[in-house]
């Protein structure tokens, strides 16, 4: 009657392992580290670099304890685990001085960083402990205000250039096309030249919305950008931001930066367990810009460049290869004119590819350069802190005429995607400033650990020992099925990677209280069973199943809650609902499941059990009403 099958014990143990093993990197704390990662978009990190590395610390002698490397989309990261913090700094300004050269021009980030202590053959496996919140770990926030005013300037310059060039393609007479005070202004000699003018404008811009006026025997014709189109230009360069902060944030090694808007034109960037904030400043205050502009492969400019000079005209960058391609200095487009780019293949032979996007004016360029200069190369060069450098200089096939680039030659899908992130998210759409920056030091955050802690600590052992007082064995049964919760709520959150906060510490010790209150029910039914008379085992058996209803019936009402927060809440609310509903899952596994496991493993197997530790049952007895103790 009380007996498990072996398979329902092995699945017990195996969560008890799995909980055991995924719990425990938790507690093994961090060590101090150095990584090295690209300061450069072209600059990849490779597993030779990890070896590089390792040779200037063994030549410094410099000793370290692991190396780790790690790829983050199209760059990856090498980390150095190092014994203490002097250690660290010490390594830190070696391999900054030994991989950077040329001081002005780094092409390796080299910064500090924290390092999980737990041992090898737990990373191995996966078992890598929880993402620790700013709160917990200490860190840095920065509140950036994005300057709108920038954006939409660089838009109304960008539809001024539209102007002209639809004007001129449509042959209408205009005298001039100026900008200023946020509104275009194009200027007529006629009426009648004005009126045609906005008919075209109208019919191949819907974004402005022209006014005709006269002043000093000019007529003019006055452009504001739409509300709605205002709204759209603010909205993607906010976007733009993010995501660009994103991939930066990426070479600093941050584990789970939080990185979200707040409000219409601010950005909230908190970095956990980040300990170079100048590093940090300097890379979110990284600007970046795209050119396209065309390569000079002539053999006269290329004797000079072998002769060590650049030909008038001229300008020398490096490529991804080293390579030195000599570039126009005349610049055909800009990152401004670039909507997307996405890797793709060939739809004939299958080769990857890069697929540009360009918006009007860049298109219309892009194909009176391509029918121009068919068979000549073209350089697509990134600029960062005023350095250049050639992402790709592919040759021009044909003529393109509808702003629709495919980009195709030796590369594979990997070198793909990784060219497609670089031209997609190399520069910021607006610029930014720092208008907060508040610093949370990590023995503040080491203060919130001990008491969060301390907290769940003090709440299990006052529901530990209120449960053995009141259930005596039944109790201590409980007290087995809790710490199994939280040993399994920890593995889940530490499976999952999932960022540990205050508010999450809260969750955990909300979720004690309610996997207990399961605990509760089972044993009430098992005692009224044997104030009903039943024997003990076939009250133990009764009071598990029937208790299994209003336990579903009360954690799903409170899971439903849950997700509602999950669903509609941010930031620490969020951090709440998860932890929340992990808790009400594996609280429901633990008390129904594991509890009952051990109840099997005491009771089960007697065969002529006639009394159950669990308290006092009450049983009124009908003859003279005493109360009969059943414990």
């Amino acid at each position: 009657m009380n007996r498990y099958p072996l398979w329902k014990y092995i699945t017990v143990l195996v969560a008890l392992i799995i909980g055991i093993l995924y719990t425990a990197p938790n507690f093994f704390g961090e060590t101090p580290a150095v990584q090295v990662s690209s300061a450069k978009v072209t600059q990849k990190v490779t597993p030779e670099t990890m070896g590089q590395v390792e040779d200037i610390l063994r030549q410094n002698n410099i000793a370290f304890s692991g190396t780790y490397f790690q790829q983050n989309g199209p760059a990856g990261t090498v980390r150095v685990r190092l014994a203490n913090t002097d250690t660290q700094l010490k390594a830190r300004d070696v391999l900054d001085t030994a991989l950077n050269p040329v001081a002005d021009d780094p092409s390796y980030t080299v910064a500090l960083n924290l390092l999980s202590g737990s041992p090898d053959w737990m990373t191995a496996i996966g078992a890598n402990p929880m993402y620790l919140g700013l709160d917990l770990r200490g860190g840095v926030h920065f509140l950036l205000q994005v300057d709108m005013q920038g954006a939409l300037t660089a838009r109304y310059e960008s539809l001024t250039t539209d102007i002209r060039s639809i004007l001129r393609d449509a042959r209408v007479a205009v005298e001039s096309v100026n900008n200023a005070d946020r509104r275009i202004t194009a200027t007529f000699t006629s009426e009648q030249d004005r009126d045609r003018a906005q008919e075209v404008l109208r019919t191949r811009t819907n974004e402005l919305n022209f006014t005709p006026s006269q002043s000093g025997g000019k007529f003019l014709l006055n452009g504001s950008i739409l509300a709605a189109e205002i709204a759209r230009v603010q909205d993607t360069a906010l976007k733009q931001n993010i995501l660009t902060l994103h991939n930066r944030i990426n070479e600093l090694g941050v584990a789970e930066p939080i990185i979200q808007q707040q409000g219409l034109d601010r950005i909230v960037v908190q970095l956990p367990g980040i300990q170079d904030v100048a590093k940090a400043k300097e890379i979110l205050g990284r600007t970046a810009t795209l050119q396209l502009r065309m390569v000079d492969d002539s053999p006269s400019a290329q004797n000079a460049m072998a002769s060590g000079t650049v030909p008038f005209g001229l300008e020398s960058f490096k490529d991804t290869d080293g390579q030195t391609v000599l570039v126009r200095r005349q610049v055909l487009l800009t990152g401004e004119n670039l909507e997307n780019a996405q890797s793709g293949r060939n739809q004939q032979n299958q080769q990857p590819t890069v697929n540009l996007t360009l918006d009007d004016k860049g298109a219309r360029i892009f194909r009176d350069t391509t029918r121009d200069n068919i068979g000549k190369r073209l350089a697509i060069i990134l600029f960062e802190n005023g350095k250049g450098q050639v992402v790709t200089a592919p040759v021009i096939r044909s003529e393109i005429p509808n702003g629709q680039v495919e980009i195709s030659g030796s590369m594979d899908a990997t070198q793909a995607a990784d060219t497609a992130l670089l031209l997609r998210a190399g520069s910021l759409a607006a610029p930014m400033s720092i208008i907060e920056e508040r610093t949370i030091g990590p023995s503040l955050g080491a203060d919130n650990i001990r008491m969060g802690f301390d907290s769940t600590l003090y709440g299990f052992l006052m529901i530990a020992v209120f449960m053995i007082i009141y259930y005596h064995v039944f109790g201590v049964f409980s007290t087995l099925g809790l710490a199994f919760n939280v040993l399994l709520l920890l593995a889940v959150l530490s499976l999952l990677q999932a960022t540990l906060t205050l508010p999450g510490i809260a969750a955990i010790a909300l979720t004690l209280g309610m996997a207990i209150d399961s605990n509760v029910l089972i044993n009430e039914r098992v005692r009224e069973e044997l104030r009903n008379g039943a024997s003990p085992q076939q009250a133990i058996n009764t009071g598990f199943s029937k208790a299994w209803a209003t336990i579903l019936d009360s954690n799903l009402t409170t899971l439903i809650v849950g997700l509602a927060l999950l669903a509609f809440g941010s930031g620490p609310v969020r951090g709440f609902a998860v932890v929340h509903c992990i808790g009400i899952m594996t609280s429901m596994f633990s008390s129904v499941v594991g509890v009952r496991a051990i109840v099997n493993l005491w009771y089960g197997r007697r065969k002529k059990l006639k009394t159950v530790s669990i308290g006092t049952v009450w049983r009124p007895d009908t003859d003279n009403k005493k109360s009969i103790a059943k414990d």
